[in-house]
């Protein structure tokens, strides 16, 4: 019985040291990595976000002057964030041809 009681405390004693060794392995680890997010350009962001409420809107329907101000009103209406209004308001003015 007294052998029995040793090597259950033995086992017990090996598990909780191999258990507190794993969690300090884990907690000190790297977290892993995050994917890289492919980065849309402004034709793609277009696409996306303003064919949602109404037809497709050529660039060469309005100058550049014209796509500044109405991508200040459209960012607002579909709350588009900066950077991705600002990646679509560069796409529609190289495109407007001016």
């Amino acid at each position: 019985m007294k052998k029995t009681q040793t090597t259950l405390w033995h086992t017990s004693l090996f598990v909780g040291v191999c258990v507190i060794s794993l969690g300090l392995s884990l907690a000190c680890a790297a977290p892993p990595e995050k994917k890289a997010e492919k980065k849309l350009t402004g034709a793609e962001l277009y696409a996306i976000n303003c064919n949602r409420c109404h037809a497709e809107r050529y660039p060469t329907e309005f100058n550049s002057g014209q796509w500044q101000t109405l991508m200040i009103h459209m960012r607002v209406r579909a709350n588009l964030p900066a950077k991705q209004a600002k990646e679509i308001l560069k796409y529609m003015k190289e495109e407007a041809g001016n």
